[in-house]
């Protein structure tokens, strides 16, 4: 069935009807799924509730739907895991976006480091930058049938972070020179933990001072293994592994 995602604002829990207003969707339902009254599709409310909708009304303007059945979206993990990738070359961010809220990120900050090749101009730019990766985000979220939209973040410098990372229960650093901590015993190491944080370096990885000025922060530096993982692979497996120990991935 397909999914669509509206604000809470739009679930008219009253009226016991949906309204979807966004122009992309109602193009998608009306040209390109062609769908008519009485069809039914999916919408979530972007806070992990599920509906399943007839179409009542159908327009240029708005669709609406008749609800049918509410639910708690079974699409998110228990523990919150959030994303800071240092930004790669190319068109590596948005495999990694993508790929990321697949999995279950519930969101991905990007920075810069000392050996981020990528310079970003200025503001416009980013904010270029970030309109698309939301993007990318958002139609990954309507495939895999996420319960939430994952935000990605502006784009922050690595000395600015410790702020943010102390108010997480764990921050695991995947390092190529960490050699006595490995990430599963790292993950299987603390009990109740609900938000972890994942900082994932770009090619040219940390310097040692930014995994130093890590670890007084809190982070754990980890190996991921024999291996040495680009970046856009690193932070993947990283989060599989994480949603595995924890009992999300890998099904009962």
């Amino acid at each position: 069935m397909n999914r669509f995602f509206v604000n809470i604002e739009n679930i008219l829990e009253d009226e016991q009807k949906i309204v979807i207003d966004e122009i992309e969707d109602i193009k998608h339902i009306t040209k390109v799924l062609r769908l008519n009254v009485g069809d039914e599709i999916e919408i979530c409310d972007k806070a992990k509730l599920d509906y399943r909708g007839t179409i009542s009304t159908l327009d240029r303007n708005q669709v609406v739907c008749d609800i049918v059945e509410k639910n708690i979206s079974k699409a998110e993990a228990p523990v919150e895991i959030i994303l800071f990738q240092g930004i790669p070359k190319g068109s590596k961010m948005d495999l990694i976006i993508q790929k990321g809220v697949e999995i279950g990120l519930n969101k991905i900050v990007p920075f810069t480091s000392e050996r981020c090749v990528v310079k970003i101009k200025d503001r416009k730019s980013e904010d270029k930058k970030i309109e698309r990766w939301q993007k990318i985000a958002s139609e990954a979220a309507k495939q895999c049938k996420r319960g939430i939209i994952p935000k990605i973040e502006d784009v922050v410098d690595i000395s600015n972070l410790r702020d943010i990372l102390t108010t997480f229960d764990m921050v695991i650093m995947p390092y190529e020179e960490e050699k006595n901590s490995g990430l599963r015993r790292a993950v299987t190491s603390r009990e109740n933990v609900k938000k972890i944080g994942i900082v994932i370096g770009p090619e040219g990885g940390f310097t040692s001072e930014e995994v130093m000025q890590a670890k007084e922060w809190g982070c754990l530096p980890v190996s991921l293994g024999p291996r040495i993982l680009r970046t856009e692979t690193a932070g993947l497996v990283t989060a599989s592994i994480v949603m595995y120990e924890l009992g999300d991935l890998g099904g009962n």
